[in-house]
């Protein structure tokens, strides 16, 4: 059974939550998923198991939550991860973030880095909207998005495409990171498949570059896809986490 967080914006934020020792486990899912993805399960499982807090939620427009997904953008999800983040757990939370999630994730610890423990990122997608839709649009989708405020892209993971609008492209470029300092002054580790054909293996390498902190790790994983869901990529995530934890 899902709770229900209602945010400062008036959105309701369906989530999971379990109790346990601290500091707790935060998922942050990716574009157009919800906390019922394999990964958001297995570390649920994975942190029951260890007695540990863990905390799943929904974006607006995602899953059980409140709102439309056209109607949402990269500040809105922000802002309902920092709700739920700052409402639902106390003290630093190891943030896992996955895709999309991996931006949102990256976006808190750079405003509430006070509140991080560790960051493990999967398949990390900063500035997906302007790096990867925005740079690999033609002209005429380009004129298109900004004429129409929307334009439908095919999906691999559904039937449905995905829709990408103008107010994601243009709200995105405000919340850009890659475009200045990022420092992650916690045990951070990124995980990353070679076989993505979503997040490009540069991308990658270029926020390993770009990153500031001690204790920041990339690792690459030959033949892993997008999904990061096999079962040998599932160990990789919890031994992730157990790496970041304090102790």
């Amino acid at each position: 059974m899902n709770d229900y967080l209602d945010t400062p914006q008036g959105r309701r934020i369906a989530y999971n939550r379990q109790k346990g020792k601290g500091p707790g486990i935060v998922f942050l899912g990716g574009f157009k998923s919800d906390m019922t993805g394999t990964k958001a399960l297995h570390l649920h499982d994975w942190a029951h198991r260890q007695g540990r807090g863990v905390l799943r939620f929904d974006y607006s427009g995602h899953g059980d939550s409140s709102g439309d997904f056209e109607n949402g953008c990269i500040g809105e999800w922000f802002a309902d991860a920092a709700a739920v983040l700052t409402s639902l757990t106390t003290g630093p939370q190891v943030l896992v973030g996955s895709s999309m999630g991996g931006w949102i994730a990256l976006l808190l610890a750079r405003a509430m880095p006070q509140r991080v423990a560790g960051l493990v990122t999967i398949a990390a997608a900063p500035d997906f909207s302007e790096k990867g839709y925005w740079a690999g649009f033609t002209e005429a989708q380009r004129e298109a998005v900004m004429r129409d405020g929307r334009i439908e892209i095919p999906s691999e993971y559904s039937g449905e495409p995905y829709v990408i609008t103008r107010k994601l492209i243009e709200n995105g470029r405000e919340h850009l990171v890659m475009n200045q300092p990022l420092p992650l002054p916690f045990p951070t580790r990124f995980l990353q498949g070679t076989a993505d054909e979503d997040v490009p293996v540069t991308w990658a390498l270029d926020l390993l570059d770009h990153a500031q902190g001690e204790d920041i790790r990339l690792t690459l994983v030959k033949g892993a896809d997008h999904r990061f869901s096999s079962d040998a990529c599932l160990r990789l995530i919890e031994n992730a986490v157990a790496e970041v934890l304090p102790g």
